[in-house]
């Protein structure tokens, strides 16, 4: 009998052939093979991280119409907190499994969910909502609602370099995008209300600005990938993942966010005039440098103030500080992007 066991099977065949049948005819969805469609699961997770004080009415509903209309599943929607203004959020939103994470605020709220998403391969989408929105101007992503959401769910994805911050021999590293910087230029951001900029937009950095322009200038050394310290007198120091600033003006012409450098700028003029010389500079994109305004780039900067300085990242007021150590992480943040430069392209100011 064992020499016949394949004469058994071929005669189980029809009982096996009436039993699958049976079972086909009993499912639902194998009858109408068009109601086969993705589960809830199965579908693409966006998360969104929103400063509810930066969004207007509306913003919550075209967000999610967009989601539904390219096959996303609802998105995961966390606010921001004076506590947490986006960290904690974005954690939540990975630890949930979240595909993207859109930044829907101002450069707080972007810088806030990038110190969350660094290094961790997940992809970020912005939704621009604030007064400045430079990473998203650099980037050269839109500034409509539907079309940033649009960008975020099916755009391209861009690797970029992130600046890490030690302030005063602080145990924590912060992140920043855009700029960092002491002096002047963090003490406009420190002294303009945030009504004021609710209210009249850029141009309160601008009514902040020319109140600051009388300060007198204080004196720094500046250590570059651990050569030896350059001394200056200074009014602003500026360490730039990108240079371009309101207005698309641009401040550090080679600076570009996936390079692999920071940029650094020290602006030291005395008077009203040397400030129109550098703003001369500025608009003309000059970037050779002069006694006014100096350039380098490097990967490692250590800025040394002689008295704590005002000082700022991506826009946000940190406090007074003595010292910053300032570093790149080449390629740490993968940014969704409504296309990729070709190599070497400047970044569009």
């Amino acid at each position: 009998m064992s020499g016949d066991w394949w004469v058994l099977v071929l005669a189980a065949l029809p009982v096996l052939a009436l039993l699958v049948a049976v079972v086909v005819r009993s499912s639902p969805a194998a009858a109408d093979p068009e109601s086969l469609s993705a589960e809830p699961e199965d579908r693409p997770l966006p998360a969104v991280v929103a400063n509810p004080i930066r969004i207007e009415p509306g913003t919550r509903r075209r967000i999610e119409s967009v989601c539904a209309s390219l096959g996303w599943a609802p998105p995961l929607w966390l606010e921001t907190t004076v506590e947490d203004p986006g960290t904690g959020q974005a954690r939540i939103a990975i630890e949930r499994g979240a595909d993207v994470v859109l930044a829907c605020g101002g450069d707080g709220t972007v810088r806030a969910v990038a110190q969350a998403l660094a290094g961790t391969g997940v992809a970020m989408g912005l939704v621009p909502a604030g007064t400045g929105n430079l990473l998203a101007r650099t980037l050269g992503n839109p500034d409509n609602v539907t079309a940033a959401v649009r960008v975020a769910l099916t755009g391209d994805d861009r690797k970029i370099d992130v600046g890490r911050v030690r302030v005063d021999d602080g145990d924590e590293e912060h992140v920043f995008l855009v700029m960092a910087g002491t002096g002047f230029d963090a003490a406009i951001m420190e002294s303009t209300p945030e009504a004021l900029k609710v209210r009249v937009g850029p141009l309160a950095y601008v009514i902040s600005g020319l109140r600051a322009m009388r300060g007198r200038r204080t004196r720094v050394s500046l250590t570059l990938d651990g050569d030896q310290p350059v001394r200056r007198r200074t009014r602003t120091v500026l360490v730039g993942n990108s240079g371009t600033l309101l207005g698309g003006l641009v401040l550090m012409p080679r600076a570009t966010v996936d390079d692999g450098v920071l940029d650094v700028v020290n602006i030291a003029p005395k008077t009203l005039a040397g400030w129109v010389a550098v703003a001369g500079r500025v608009i003309s994109r000059r970037g050779d440098g002069n006694a006014r305004v100096e350039h380098w780039q490097a990967r490692s900067i250590v800025i040394e103030a002689e008295a704590p300085q005002p000082s700022q990242l991506d826009g946000d007021p940190i406090g007074d500080a003595t010292r910053l150590e300032i570093r790149v992480e080449p390629a740490a943040l993968v940014m969704r992007v409504a296309d990729v430069p070709p190599a070497d392209a400047p970044d569009p100011g």
